[in-house]
């Protein structure tokens, strides 16, 4: 077994990128606080051709070096905007035929592995607040909410974290 040297990665340039044909997830963060996480989202994102990303709310927006620090230049090749108010983002996407789901624990939530992805919908999946998660008034407006189940004693994983799993489990589901 041989590591890959980053010519053999086929990756794509930035034109290539903006040009591909884009997985059908939108990304909404709700009120994060952590300029990581933020940039820790942006590079999930275009590690699987995500359509868009919303900033909302308290959501640092780029360019910012701690931003830059984990998206590795992905806030250049993923397209994103700033909404103040993630509750009108959520209406528009709705409006436009999108899903919109948090990521949360909430009542009647369905577990991850559960979801079943339709291949013809666009989804919109919500993170929320390191602290309080997905406000309340977002969770209301949305089509559902999907939990990754957990057994230890947290119950909680960071942002971005979150971020990648259910975003890879759409992805795959999706594509494969």
């Amino acid at each position: 077994m041989r590591k890959l040297e980053n010519k053999e990665l086929e990756r794509k340039s930035v034109a290539d990128f903006k040009e591909a044909e884009k997985t059908p997830i939108i990304i909404i963060l709700d009120d994060i606080r952590s300029l990581h996480n933020i940039g820790s989202v942006f590079r999930t994102a275009d590690a699987f051709l995500i359509e868009k990303i919303y900033l909302c709310g308290i959501t640092a927006i780029p360019p910012h070096k701690e931003i830059h620090k984990t998206a590795l230049g992905a806030t250049e090749t993923v397209t994103w905007e700033y909404q103040k108010d993630v509750t009108n983002v959520i209406q528009n996407l709705k409006k436009e035929n999108t899903k919109v789901f948090a990521v949360e624990q909430v009542e009647n939530a369905v577990f991850l592995q559960n979801f079943k992805v339709d291949k013809t919908v666009k989804y919109a999946l919500v993170f929320g607040n390191e602290v309080f998660g997905v406000s309340q008034k977002a969770i209301e407006l949305c089509d559902g909410s999907i939990e990754i189940p957990q057994i230890g004693t947290k119950h909680s994983l960071n942002i971005s974290v979150s971020a990648g799993i259910v975003v890879w489990d759409f992805f795959q589901k999706m594509k494969f």
